[in-house]
């Protein structure tokens, strides 16, 4: 097991990426290597199978991206012909699309030959088929795509797998959760044997495990951080009051005001909730984006991009609909309903304070809400299993929060919510052959050291 110690990271050149790649990444801002990329990149570079171990938000993406890139253009033995040489596998539509940019980004200035630029194709179920296949029929070099989408598209003859190099599987427990592990399996043997694999994974189940052992030869499990970290947020100062769902709303409002408030992410645990709270946050006037299920994919990415490009500035999302979003820069999560479990509240949380950044999350529980949230404080050691009553009004939730003594329960005209203007027609959403659970990984009884000081508050 390989850890990280504290020094100043290398550059990208520094660790061996070709130019080509060095430049388009410093033309996005982008040349000292985080961790897992730091680690990653050597044993990746020489074609070692591994396995990387990072929460979301700790670059995972270059981790592998990187010296896929850089593997498959310098290997002068086998050229590039079109077919896909790379596979990045994960777990849903809106990280394949993510993914599928940074890839895209990467690859600026490199070429396939020398009358090709390198090809990057998203396949991700929820669209037509026509355009994926035409993309593959026309020539790609590497695919970033979902599990029923590519393993359709392979029995239908239109991808080929025998071709591949690179192999990654990204979020594998994601997907091991979402129920995907038998395509993943269906998969892989289509691919050569003769390959080099890359897992990366926030958690380590036994499927997980079992699964690596299968189709990677003598890998190298790396993490990209201490032990402990798995499950805390040390950068993340957290709150959590006891709030009544009728006063919610009002609270939220305040919370949305708070000095150095920047983009924000509210959690709910329904599609229902979730767009009401978003229609409501707009009739306030504040810039507001919905991400759910009841929204067609269309609907969704315009929800996404606007919350990328600034347009929107807070996006309420339910958890099966967040999931594989990775956007930097949010500075507050707010659960307005607390999560199924300790792990979600995990993941929830982890959407701030990444890469070394503050960030605060605030939990809203109802009083119905107290015995679930009880079981979650105790299994991460939180310290306030009862947090204190809280109102829009209560001074305290102001003082806590930086939020100014004169913020009321709006900021001006109502704004339209970024993706309800024009409901679109409800999309097939991609499923697995059958569900599996996810086992939850022991999680760390501190969350955050010091308990009240470090910021749960009552």
């Amino acid at each position: 097991m390989t850890h990280v110690t504290t020094h100043p990271t290398p550059t990208f050149a520094q660790l061996g990426v070709r130019d080509e790649i060095v430049r388009a990444l410093a033309e996005n801002g982008i040349e000292h290597a985080f961790a897992i990329q730091e680690l990653t990149l050597p044993l990746a570079l020489a074609g070692d199978d591994l396995i990387g171990q990072a929460r979301t938000g700790m670059g995972k993406t270059f981790a592998f991206g990187v010296p896929l890139l850089h593997r498959i253009t310098t290997d002068t033995e086998r050229p590039l012909t079109g077919a896909p040489r790379a596979l990045v596998v994960v777990p849903t539509r809106e990280l394949c699309l993510q993914v599928h940019g940074d890839l895209v980004a990467a690859a600026k200035y490199l070429k396939a030959d020398d009358s090709r630029k390198l090809t990057v194709t998203a396949i991700y179920g929820g669209r037509p088929y026509e355009p994926q296949i035409e993309a593959l029929q026309k020539g790609v070099d590497v695919v970033v795509g979902t599990p029923g989408r590519l393993l359709d598209l392979a029995q239908q003859g239109h991808l080929q797998l025998g071709g591949l190099s690179v192999l990654v599987l990204d979020e594998a427990d994601e997907m091991l959760d979402l129920g995907f592990l038998p395509d993943i399996e269906r998969i892989l043997k289509q691919i050569p044997a003769q390959r080099q694999a890359m897992l990366f994974s926030a958690t380590m189940p036994d499927p997980i495990i079992t699964l690596a052992r299968t189709f990677m030869t003598q890998p190298t499990h790396i993490r990209a951080e201490a032990p402990h970290s798995a499950a805390t947020h040390d950068t993340t100062e957290q709150f959590a009051y006891r709030a009544h769902a009728l006063d919610k709303v009002e609270m939220v409002s305040r919370i949305l005001q708070a000095e150095g408030r920047g983009a924000t992410m509210i959690f709910t645990r329904t599609k229902r909730t979730a767009q009401k709270v978003a229609d409501e946050l707009a009739e306030r006037g504040f810039k507001v984006g919905a991400v759910h299920g009841d929204l067609g994919q269309g609907a969704r990415e315009k929800a996404l991009k606007s919350f990328r490009t600034g347009e929107v500035d807070v996006l309420v999302a339910t958890d099966v609909a967040a999931r594989g979003i990775d956007i930097d820069d949010i500075t507050h999560v707010i659960n307005f309903q607390i999560p199924e479990d300790e792990q979600a509240y995990v993941h929830r949380i982890g959407r701030t304070g990444r890469a070394g950044k503050t960030g605060i999350a605030v939990t809203l529980v109802d009083w119905d809400e107290m015995p679930r949230w009880a079981m979650i404080d105790k299994a991460l050691g939180l310290g306030t299993p009862e947090p204190a009553e809280t109102y829009s009004s209560s001074p305290h939730l102001y003082e806590e929060l930086n939020i100014p003594t004169d913020a009321g329960g709006s900021i001006g005209k109502p704004a339209r919510t970024a993706d309800k203007p024009k409901r679109e027609p409800r999309e097939r959403a991609e499923k697995p052959a059958r569900t599996h659970w996810q086992k939850i990984f022991p999680l760390m009884s501190t969350f955050v050291s010091g308990g009240y000081n470090a910021g749960i508050k009552g």
